[in-house]
């Protein structure tokens, strides 16, 4: 099992390309079940992400062609026939958001069995909304043995869905499956993530008609086919805000390019409050701070514009250096401070009760050996890492290689010493 190298330090000093947004990707790379002609996705990213999903496509019938060119890389999907409607279980449970190949296979093939994603580290996330948008578009739905069986044999008929909650995945699921729905479908209290009107563009290239996509009201008039479409994935927003919150860790200057700084704002506002300087380009961002002690803040994760989760873990890593306390208040998922451990063992100065952090910063951090616990965590620990003083050893890198692309290549490029190592070569 590899692990990353983190000698802290190092100024950051340079430009770093930001990928496709690997939370829309994986979305867009299901909705090529909807339609028998070629669904050709520009600015994808290459990650163990899309790879699982790309493994599950084929297992359904969907030819995957990958397309590495020096700048860019594509990926071309098409599904002549659904050969297979069941996702097996050993397919699903690599990636919760396999489950979204449920709606798809419904609305095309009229039938599906598909594992349920069973449980997750940063929380539960049930699938119970989006069963329900389902069931109201007409879908005849059972559980058994962990997996979903679902029916509509007559195809799915348009409805007004009100989710009790925004939820992005329950959104999405619902927008994948009633494009192809007779009639309208109104989508009320809808999540807003720039995800979704990604998606929802991806399937108005193809011929589907959604309206209102970005706001908390989505209305779709159903169409009898979807056509194949070039469709270039937005940036990752994720990315771009963790970059940010590298460069201003470890100091220096750093230009993101190919973003958005609409994509980040609520984290860019805060990043300024604390001393960061922040310059927003046409075809980015630029971000610099020369190495003053940082002022802390107060954040509050929430649904988009709010601030979000995904980058809680990274804004508490700058926070721990903060000439103060500052207070993360998490209320998304319930068990998303699993960080605070592995950030202790580098010297922050962390107490947690219940979905609240209080960050006390501290004069350095010193390098350890941490593991990253998910996702969003473990890039979090390499930020803190970037300015630890001495060498931090991060295990269980596999989590990054589900969201990050050449993550070490992108900061070794700008200065950073990051190095990956063999499971022999990380060992103490």
């Amino acid at each position: 099992m590899d692990r990353i190298a983190i000698t802290g330090g190092a100024r950051l000093s340079g430009e770093i390309a930001i990928s496709g947004a690997k939370n829309s990707a994986i979305k867009l790379m299901a909705a090529s079940l909807l339609t028998d002609e070629p669904l050709r996705l520009t600015n994808m990213p290459r990650l163990a992400d899309t790879r699982f999903l790309g493994a599950l496509l084929r297992r359904l019938g969907t030819d995957v062609q990958e397309i590495d060119g020096e700048s860019a890389s594509e990926t071309v999907l098409r599904t002549q026939e659904i050969v297979s409607a069941f996702a097996p279980y050993d397919l699903v449970r690599q990636m919760r958001a396999s489950f979204n190949v449920l709606g798809p296979l419904l609305a095309r093939s009229g039938h599906a069995k598909v594992s349920l994603p069973g449980g997750c580290e940063i929380g539960a996330r049930p699938v119970d909304l989006h069963l329900m948008a389902l069931r109201a578009l007409g879908a005849q739905i059972e559980l058994h043995e962990g997996y979903v069986y679902a029916q509509a044999p007559r195809g799915l008929t348009g409805a007004r869905i009100e989710f009790p909650l925004s939820s992005v995945g329950a959104t999405e699921h619902a927008l994948l499956a009633c494009v192809l729905a007779r009639g309208e479908t109104e989508l009320v209290g809808a999540a807003r993530e720039p995800e979704i009107v990604d998606l929802a563009a991806c399937l108005n290239a193809m011929g589907a008609k959604v309206e209102g996509a970005g706001t908390d009201r989505i209305v779709v008039t159903g169409v009898a086919r979807l056509s194949g479409a070039t469709y270039a994935v937005a940036p990752d927003r994720i990315e771009t805000g963790t970059y940010a919150l590298a460069a201003a860790m470890a100091g220096g200057e750093v230009r993101l390019t190919h973003t958005r700084a609409d994509l980040i704002e609520s984290l860019l506002s805060k990043m300024e409050q604390a001393g960061v300087e922040i310059e927003r380009r046409n075809d980015g961002l630029t971000v610099k701070r020369n190495g003053a002690r940082l002022s802390p803040v107060d954040i509050e994760t929430g649904t988009f514009p709010g601030f979000a989760t995904d980058l809680q873990a990274q804004f508490m890593a700058l926070m721990t250096l903060a000439d103060g306390e500052s207070v993360v208040r998490e209320t998304i998922f319930e068990n998303r401070f699993m960080h605070v451990p592995e950030m202790a063992r580098l010297g922050a100065d962390i107490t947690v009760s219940g979905g609240e952090a209080r960050v006390r910063g501290v004069a350095r951090l010193e390098g350890a050996q941490v593991m990253a616990t998910d996702l969003r965590a473990s890039v979090g620990l390499v930020i803190a890492a970037l300015a630890a003083q001495g060498e931090t050893i991060v295990d269980r890198v596999y989590h990054l290689d589900r969201g990050f692309e050449r993550l070490e290549q992108k900061l070794s490029a700008c200065g950073a010493q990051v190095r990956r190592l063999s499971d022999r070569e990380g060992a103490s």
